[in-house]
């Protein structure tokens, strides 16, 4: 994914996205898993002008090496997103402010990746799985101030219904003629509801994505299937949830729901957020902030701030991280956090520098321990499997021909 200059966006060049899909005209086989089999599925971007990212696939990535050059399927057009549901993969072409695409894949009985339906849509920001659905949200960060949320059933590949959000009412504007609104960064079912974090933005350029807001943090509730606001829930410990095209709030297998942030808010390119990195907490079956819970990453890091993160199990969270307090870039660097002991643990076996990795979104193993993702460096890139108890690294297959930006599995 193409690289951003400004602090909130820059965290997305370090986190990649990963989808599944496949379209009602082709009843293929393996979507079903009818043989237990699974295949992981590789993306990787070249970097070069006018090449698309190719999809590669694999049985085992724990060893051997795999490359782009005469294998894999090349796909059409980059800037290319992805997630997975219902046993499908989904790809999303990102328009840069152009309509993007959808295209959906699967696995035939015999594991072959094939193209399954592609349709035309609008870029958004946001897709996420939600009951056997898919919700993609077009967020506007200047000019027009409505949210455009779309309804796609993921088995069928198709659109089934749109609501729309006027992004200035949910920061209380009483001015309509202000540019400020909110930017939801991403969405999270949460039990029977959808829970999306926002940050709130200036919308005026060249401090678009500039916040007077930076030390406090808003999710807004919505009702499902209908996406009807419900309320909108404010905390002031931290700063906001996640960041740019990039998750900050996760729901484990007890039904609680946690919240990553980052504390990045920035005017004009500084960093103004004065509040920790830190993870909060909302307990299953309320939709208020845990005010008893409150676990500081930044202070347990030694002054790092999350960059992106990605749920591995029981409580366990894959967490690249950034930086120092009150800075701009600094050393990446892979931690696993246990947000049910408030423990955090530094992962060891990695190279001596990233560039950067798929935590985002990663893979877990069937015993639900360890996370699988990808990691580029200055060196080449590599796939690693991550020990969620011990946070210990273990180098798998190389991946040549280019850089890494997701991993997923899809059964057969």
């Amino acid at each position: 994914m193409k690289t951003i200059s400004k602090l909130p966006l820059l965290l997305a060049a370090f986190a990649f996205t990963f989808t599944s899909c496949e379209s009602s005209d082709d009843k293929n086989e393996g979507a079903s898993g009818e043989t237990g089999k699974s295949k992981y599925i590789i993306t990787v971007s070249t970097g070069a002008t006018g090449v698309a990212d190719y999809l590669l696939t694999a049985d085992d990535v724990s060893k051997g090496s795999i490359t782009t050059a005469g294998n894999g399927l090349e796909q059409d057009g980059t800037y290319r997103y992805y997630l997975s549901t219902q046993n499908k993969f989904f790809s999303f072409l990102y328009g840069q402010g152009n309509p993007g695409a959808v295209t959906t894949y699967g696995l035939t009985a015999n594991g072959d990746l094939t193209k399954t339906s592609n349709f035309q849509a609008e870029t958004v920001q946001v897709f996420a799985p939600v009951n056997k659905d898919i919700v993609m949200v077009k967020v506007p960060r200047s000019g027009a101030s409505i949210s455009y949320m779309y309804k796609v059933d993921a088995e069928q590949s198709v659109l089934t219904g749109t609501v729309s959000q006027d992004t200035r009412l949910l920061i209380g504007n009483k001015n309509p003629d202000l540019a400020e609104r909110a930017h939801f960064t991403w969405a999270t079912q949460v039990g029977d509801k959808v829970f999306m974090p926002y940050m709130k933005i200036n919308g005026i350029a060249p401090d678009t994505f500039g916040t007077r807001h930076a030390d406090s943090t808003w999710v807004a509730v919505y009702s499902y299937p209908d996406l009807k606001l419900e309320k909108v829930i404010k905390d002031n410990r931290t700063s906001y949830l996640g960041a740019y095209f990039t998750n900050g709030l996760f729901q484990d297998e007890k039904g609680d729901a946690y919240g990553f942030s980052g504390a990045i808010g920035t005017a004009n390119g500084v960093v103004t957020s004065t509040k920790p990195s830190a993870v909060i907490k909302i307990s299953k079956g309320t939709t208020e902030f845990d005010k008893s819970y409150f676990f500081n990453v930044q202070e347990k890091s030694g002054g790092y701030k999350i960059s992106s993160t990605s749920y591995i199990s029981n409580g366990k969270f894959l967490l690249l991280m950034y930086g120092n307090a009150g800075t701009n870039s600094g050393a990446v660097k892979l931690a696993v956090a246990d947000v049910y002991n408030q423990t955090f643990k530094w992962v060891t076996g990695m190279p001596a520098t990233l560039s950067n990795a798929t935590t985002r979104y990663n893979i877990t193993t069937e015993d639900g321990n360890s996370a699988i993702l990808g990691v580029n460096t200055p060196d080449g890139n590599w796939i690693y499997s991550i020990n969620g108890s011990t946070a210990v690294a273990t180098q798998g297959m190389k991946v040549e021909g280019g850089q890494i930006t997701a991993i997923q599995t899809l059964k057969y």
